[in-house]
């Protein structure tokens, strides 16, 4: 059983510690049954998410969170995937919705590797309704008491 995760941060700064970035990703990766997995976590500059999102999705200006989830070439193969999140939006996220920025960060974690995992919302409103979110808001309170 192997997972490893991968988080970097590219000119900017994170509120939480990147050894917790990647317990909290393994603890989601372990809590939805996968075995092996590689994931990339990188923050980046809203500059750097705004390009990412106008490249791969076409749509403009900088979001919180983009993955890229890469099938497994069997049924039980690794999980392999990207994860970009971009601090400067979750602290603007943080601040609308009355949240802590670390809470923020690491439910953008948790979100991107349910992502990568194949998991999906609405774009409107009804995703925070969707069993997705209800999913990440468990994994998310789990790992806050776990800190």
């Amino acid at each position: 059983m192997t997972r490893l995760v991968d988080v970097t941060t590219q000119d900017v700064r994170i509120a939480v510690a990147r050894a917790r970035v990647a317990r909290v990703a393994e603890r989601v990766l372990w809590a939805e049954g996968v075995r092996h997995a590689m994931l990339s976590i990188a923050f980046v500059t809203d500059r750097q998410i705004a390009a990412l999102n106008w490249r791969h999705l076409r749509h403009r200006g900088p979001t919180d969170v983009i993955s890229f989830g890469f099938a497994p070439g069997e049924k039980r193969g690794p999980v392999v995937g990207d994860i970009y999140i971009a601090p400067g939006v979750a602290r603007r996220n943080a601040r609308e919705h009355g949240r802590g920025v670390r809470e923020e960060t690491l439910r953008l974690v948790i979100h991107g590797v349910l992502h990568v995992l194949g998991h999906d919302h609405p774009a409107d409103e009804s995703r925070y309704a969707s069993p997705m979110w209800r999913r990440q808001e468990r994994l998310l309170r789990s790992a806050l008491a776990a800190a």
